[in-house]
């Protein structure tokens, strides 16, 4: 393939940025023309659609890759100016797009946030999405870091292990009594649950493993709940039971406002920090203390397998790369 025009890679990535080709053009100080004709001769010189003139305009799978590419460029331009004492005529603070998932938002990760070096300064720009989604973020090059549960690289990007995140299977001690007191794994296949959306697998996880079931799941009677927060809050008032973050769950288990259903059977999901490939200083910094932070709030040892009679076994190994949120 030829070689690319930053001109036009420039242009492609502000037209994705800003949703229109019109404020595109006012981002970019030119003309709507000018931009449609520099968008018109990338998909030329590439001999692929880039965009989908949707409102707001999509990248292409193909447009992602130049999309990754000039964030990329844009960020090693950033890195390399303020390396030459150039970063107030770059635009001043550097900024970082991350993914996230509304769990490790609530809990460890932005304290760690609040530790990065803030010379020159750094803005983060928090994309919050399942840790089972978040690295369709990165090949995307809507971001350039994630926490993820995916150990397998995004192309062009490193991984690194941050621990595990686990959870706890609660109930509100009047829940329990209403439906799980009878027969405990029955009523978590029965009883109203608590999901954060639909795609969280959490709890249909933890049934599949207390029962060795893989088809068996939680209750069809389910309420979605999609912040950390409120999910926690809806288990303790009392409209189903959940799957909630160890953190969040054990402090109100001693007050007595949450029984713990299954003290022996926590659900463990490994957590990645992925990253793009760049010698970015701004990056390197944040690596760290994402990192040093995730070894004092998440469990750093293998998972836990349960103990007992009747061959239990570790509770989620083999949901636990797709589960959590």
């Amino acid at each position: 393939m030829d070689e690319l025009p930053l001109d036009q890679v420039r242009t492609l990535l502000a037209v994705v940025d800003e949703g229109t080709f019109d404020a595109a053009a006012a981002a970019l100080h030119v003309t709507p023309s000018a931009v449609s004709q520099r968008v018109k001769a990338l998909e030329q010189r590439t001999g692929r659609v880039l965009l989908m003139r949707t409102k707001p305009v999509r990248a292409t799978e193909s447009g992602q890759v130049v999309v990754r590419f000039a964030r990329q460029l844009a960020r090693l331009e950033r890195d390399a100016r303020a390396e030459l004492g150039m970063a107030q005529d770059s635009g001043g603070p550097v900024r970082l797009p991350i993914a996230v998932n509304a769990d490790s938002l609530a809990t460890w990760f932005l304290p760690a946030l609040t530790r990065v070096p803030q010379d020159p300064p750094v803005l983060f720009e928090l994309h919050r999405e399942d840790e089972g989604h978040t690295t369709a973020l990165l090949r995307e090059g809507q971001v350039m870091a994630a926490v993820t549960s995916s150990p397998d690289p995004v192309a062009g990007c490193t991984v690194r292990r941050l621990g595990l995140a686990r959870y706890l299977p609660v109930a509100s001690p009047a829940f329990v009594d209403r439906y799980l007191a009878a027969d405990l794994v029955q009523g978590l296949r029965e009883a109203p649950v608590i999901v954060f959306d639909r795609r969280d697998e959490l709890q249909d996880g933890f049934v599949r493993a207390l029962t060795g079931d893989q088809d068996a799941g939680a209750g069809r009677l389910r309420h979605h709940v999609p912040t950390s927060e409120g999910f926690r809050d809806a288990v303790v008032a009392g409209l189903g039971w959940g799957v909630v973050p160890e953190s969040q769950s054990e402090p109100l288990v001693r007050e007595g406002k949450l029984d713990l259903l299954m003290p022996l059977r926590p659900l463990d999901v490994p957590l990645y920090w992925q990253q793009w490939k760049l010698d970015s200083p701004a990056l390197s910094r944040v690596a760290e203390v994402v990192a040093a932070e995730a070894a004092g709030a998440l469990r750093q040892e293998g998972p836990r397998r349960c103990g007992g009679s009747g061959g239990e076994r570790d509770p989620g190994a083999g949901d636990r790369a797709r589960l959590g949120r």
